[in-house]
Order: C-alpha cells, then structure tokens, then sequence
C-alpha cells in the first residue's frame, strides 16, 4: 500500500511576517521558510502506518517552485521513501492545487493520502475536501487519531461540540490536525540519506492542469495597531468607563 503526504513550504512559525513596501504581498525574500507544521504531523502519521506494516511506501508530494526541493527532502529525511515536485512558480489557490494532488493520485494509486487541515500561511482548510471530491474517494477531516482497520481507517476527529469517532472506507484523504502525534526529529544520518533519495520534477505544464487564478490580491496590510490598555483604581470607574466610552453597557 502507498501512502501519498502533501507538504507545503512555507514562512517559518517563529518568524514575524512583514508586509511588502509595495503592499503586494508578504516579503518572502531572504527568510527562514520551512514545513507547514500540520503537514509534518501527516508526514509523522503515514511514517507511522508504514512502520507498523500498513504500508510499503511513502511519498511526499509538494507543489510550488523549485525550493520546495528542499521541503520535500525534510519529509525524506524523516523517513519518507520518495518525492514529487510539481513545480511552478504561480499563485495557486486550493482548487488548482485539489486537481495537481489529484493528477498525482492517478498517476500513484494511494490508498490514503495525508494533508495538514490547513497551511499557516492562507489557513484556507479547503484543499482535502476539494481532493476528495475530484478523486471520489472517502475524507476523514481534522483527525486526532488514526486506528488502522484492514480495509477501512478509524478516525477520531476533533469538531466544535468535542470528539467524533468515524470509520471511512479505503481509499480515503485524511487531514491532521494539531494533536495527532508530535513529529519526529530528523537525525543527521537521515538527512544524509536523503539527499540521495530519488525525487521527481514535473512541470505543472506537464500536468495537463490549469492554474490560471480567479483571484487577484488587490492590496495587503498589517493588521491595525491596538491601543495600549489602561488600570482602573475600583470597579466603580471600570463601570463608568464601559458605560460612558466603550458604550457597551
């Protein structure tokens, strides 16, 4: 069995982003980038399904420019058997990358393909639902925990009124969510690994998939900057305060 992970690269989490001079964009220049952290808890699940014999290969697949080599190779490194790139160097919005994950599936065969629920940089959570759709095969959204059952996987997923225990049949898309595992660390030895691991380049034009975008980024800014708090001597003027200037009682 094959298990497909999709990882993004991404603005590294630690770092603060800044705003384009020009109100383009983020400035992505001359910064740390690294693994959408959601998709590294994928990564770690399908590691774990295929070290428990589940399955026989994993594959990271990423889709973006050529740096995103260097994503690829860190899933490699933590233990994934081989990667695919689609490259491109376009703005792509969820449905385009849906239909390149898709061209992949076809072309792989997966019985389960693991993405983050969403990259930190859009936060859009719609890619795996798009992919299923397109693919026809079964989802098991923001998954907290992945029980192995022969031909069906037990999902226990993390939704607004708690926990919801699922069963969905193979082949299926599964998104993690935070609390799914805790990613492992790569050991320099792995990393040395693999850059020997085969990866494979694939012009997006090669796909047969269009990118074109159905949206424009008009202008980007940073968010407001919030007034500094202040102390109150009683409850009596906190009162006062939010009656007569917040006017919200």
């Amino acid at each position: 069995m094959k298990i497909l992970v999709g990882v993004k690269r991404v603005l590294d989490y630690n770092v603060k982003a800044r705003v384009k001079a020009d109100k383009s964009g983020i400035e992505l220049a001359n910064v740390k980038m690294s693994m959408n952290p959601f998709d590294e808890i994928a990564v770690e699940e399908a590691l774990r399904l295929k070290e428990a014999g589940h399955a026989e290969e994993v594959i990271a697949v990423s889709i973006g420019p050529s740096q995103s080599q260097e994503t690829i190779r860190s899933a490699l490194a933590m233990g994934a058997d081989r990667g695919i790139l689609i490259e491109t160097d376009e703005r792509l919005e969820p449905l385009a990358i849906a239909k390149l994950l898709k061209h992949v599936v076809e072309k792989e065969s997966p019985r389960i393909v693991f993405l983050g629920k969403q990259a930190i940089d859009d936060d859009a959570n719609q890619t795996g639902q798009m992919l299923s759709a397109l693919t026809g095969m079964a989802q098991a959204t923001f998954a907290s925990k992945v029980e192995f059952e022969e031909s069906h996987l037990k999902v226990t997923r993390e939704v607004d009124a708690g926990l919801e225990s699922i069963r969905v049949a193979l082949p299926a898309v599964v998104t993690a969510d935070l609390r799914l595992n805790e990613p492992r660390y790569a050991k320099l030895p792995n990393i040395m690994k693999a850059k020997k691991k085969p990866l494979e380049v694939i012009p997006v034009a090669d796909t047969g998939v269009s990118v074109e975008s159905k949206l424009a980024v008009v202008e980007v800014n940073e968010p407001p900057k919030r007034e500094a708090g202040i102390i109150v001597g009683s409850v009596g003027e906190l009162v006062d305060k939010l009656r007569n200037e917040a006017k919200v009682i």
